[in-house]
């Protein structure tokens, strides 16, 4: 997919750190870090256990905010919005997949993809038809009232990225998407995001240890004890770029 540059970032971070104290201790989990992702890219933040990687993922998930630094949601200054504030764009703009799927055991495959809609007040006819058609835009059509309990790994997640996408999210987020699943399922769970992209033009970042998917993105963030670490490939991964087609290592 060709990025037009011109146009307003989705995510725009500048100089954001996170600290976080404890007692008379504290740990400063994210150094001062600038990104800026535009519409449409298929982003991979990278970097070894420690790293920062999830806390990047929660500082532009809205489920915390930073110590110091701004960030920009679609154009929306989010830095110090509070839990209420938080909750309200996170429900509008964003779209989460998980590694354990966080699935509620007891809704069917239906059910659970409509909790964005339900949170965001849309009337019962419309929620059932938004989420019969992203569950068959994952290829799930036939599993509607399925419970989790009886869908495969793969499966599960399929219904979990219908659900992130079921109210037409501007970014979405996936953390260690394919961490529970084999290799063949983790491929086609890969495939899926990949047709989000190319087709729909849809913003994906993941969080990933796994080279091979950070070979699969238009580019890498790498992470190193907080900080932006640009040869992160070669030094932790022991890949060259050059080896990674016409992947860009930088935020």
């Amino acid at each position: 997919m060709t990025i037009d540059y011109i146009t307003r970032p989705i995510v725009q971070i500048d100089g954001l750190s996170k600290e976080f104290v404890t007692g008379e201790s504290s740990f400063l989990a994210l150094d001062d870090i600038s990104v800026t992702i535009h519409p449409g890219e298929m982003v991979a933040i990278m970097g070894p256990s420690g790293s920062g990687k999830s806390t990047l993922m929660t500082m532009i998930g809205l489920l915390d905010q930073p110590t110091r630094g701004t960030y920009l949601l679609d154009g929306k200054d989010v830095s110090s919005l509070g839990r209420a504030e938080q909750a309200h764009v996170r429900n509008e703009k964003l779209g989460f997949v998980f590694q354990n799927f966080n699935l509620l055991p007891r809704l069917s495959a239906q059910k659970n993809v409509e909790l964005p809609l339900v949170y965001g007040r849309v009337d019962a006819r419309e929620r059932a038809r938004r989420a019969q058609d992203a569950l068959e835009a994952v290829g799930l059509g036939s599993k509607l009232n399925s419970l989790p309990n009886t869908l495969s790994g793969g499966q599960k997640q399929r219904v979990a990225i219908a659900r992130s996408l079921v109210h037409n999210p501007a970014l979405l987020l996936a953390d260690e998407p394919t961490g529970a699943l084999d290799t063949r399922t983790g491929g086609e769970i890969m495939n899926i995001f990949r047709q989000l992209n190319r087709e729909q033009g849809r913003t994906i970042i993941v969080v990933t240890h796994d080279p091979e998917i950070g070979r699969q993105m238009d580019r890498v963030i790498g992470l190193r004890d907080g900080r932006l670490a640009e040869n992160i490939l070669h030094d932790y991964y022991g890949v060259e770029a050059q080896d990674y087609k016409a992947l860009k290592v930088a935020a």
